[in-house]
């Protein structure tokens, strides 16, 4: 085959701090780069053709300087191509734990094609081999079936310790761990609390069974939480008032599960003035990255939730774009939270 094009999305430069990543300047698509799938040297690895990108919140706190704020997840590099969470098809293969035609779901470069052969890849658990025996879309398992179900399932089982009857409040409640977690909260008999950023994603989220559900754009936080009753336990995508209001409309031993605090991955964050109620009312906070409970819960999770998602019984949404030259938009949109759903990049098909 003579070499086809290997387009890719390179992380340009650091967006200043509380402003929102700029396409074009902070991620700029490049498509000068090309590549022979059947003689690229493998060196021991495998060729994989991506096939689905997964566009999270996250990947605005990795937008900085190397030297800054330490987190567990590494800084990108400037001038090197983006990585997150992919499903790609392995065109060829020299290791073991792959083959030809397999699918696989992990960490993959922003471009449509890749060799693996960095021995800290093939030596540890970063890939996984997709059955897929219910035939669900791939893009389903960077989404649902991906790290975002697996965050909403992994920590409500660890830090919930939800019982019939309690009350749980869900921010973000539209997006892809939100919705899950609405729908686990459901099933296990809890009456659901839930916010949305608009009047769509509110319906979305009443058709999932959340017992309240309103627009936290135009509806007020605390006098919902306050006419409810209080809450037991709170799943938190957002943190800043948000996280005040919930505070103040706790009940005792309430579990507060820290997810995100999107409201300040691009802006100056606001500090909660109540955190002494963490105190009075003994109050459980946890927060959590969802890679420190996959040993505890992943296998779990592939066993149950693909089975419930094609059965029906776990819905999701998904926001669709197509190429590599959509990454810079999508990007922003799901820092704005103007996506309709799980936003994903389909790069490529079969």
């Amino acid at each position: 085959m003579a070499p086809v094009r290997n387009a890719r999305v390179v992380f340009n430069e650091v967006p200043a701090p509380n402003t929102f990543p700029e396409p074009g300047k902070t991620t700029v698509y490049d498509d000068s780069e090309t590549i022979d799938p059947d003689t690229v040297p493998l060196n021991g690895g495998f060729l994989v053709k991506v096939l689905v990108l997964s566009i999270d919140p996250y990947m605005r706190g990795r937008m900085r300087e190397p030297h800054l704020k330490p987190r567990i997840y590494a800084s990108f590099r400037t001038h090197n191509t983006f990585t997150n969470f992919a499903v790609g098809r392995v065109l060829r293969s020299e290791h073991s734990a792959v083959k030809a035609g397999d699918h696989i779901y992990g960490h993959m470069p922003f471009q449509e094609y890749a060799v693996f052969a960095d021995p800290a890849y093939l030596g540890s658990d970063v890939f996984r081999v997709l059955e897929n025996k219910e035939c669900l879309p791939w893009s389903a398992y960077v989404g649902v079936c991906g790290m975002p179900g697996a965050t909403a399932h992994h920590a409500w089982h660890e830090f919930a310790h939800a019982k019939p009857g309690d009350t749980v409040f869900v921010t973000s409640a539209a997006g892809p761990v939100g919705s899950t977690v609405v729908q686990l909260a459901k099933a296990g008999g809890l009456k659901v609390i839930a916010s949305a950023g608009s009047d769509e994603k509110v319906a979305f989220v009443k058709s999932l069974g959340a017992d309240v559900a309103f627009n936290y754009k135009t509806g007020d936080t605390r006098a919902v939480l306050a006419r409810e009753g209080g809450i037991d336990i709170f799943w938190d995508n957002v943190g800043g008032e948000t996280l005040e209001a919930a505070l103040d409309a706790a009940k005792r031993f309430a579990r507060f599960i820290e997810c995100g605090m999107i409201s300040a991955y691009n802006a100056e964050g606001y500090a909660p003035k109540n955190l002494t109620l963490i105190v009075g009312k003994e109050i459980r906070l946890s927060g959590f990255i969802v890679g420190s409970l996959y040993h505890k819960y992943r296998d779990q999770f592939y066993k149950e939730i693909p089975a419930l998602v094609a059965a029906g019984q776990i819905k999701y949404t998904e926001d669709k774009s197509v190429g590599l030259e959509a990454a810079g938009e999508a990007i922003v949109a799901v820092q704005k939270g103007t996506n309709t759903g799980k936003k994903v990049i389909v790069v490529a098909d079969e």
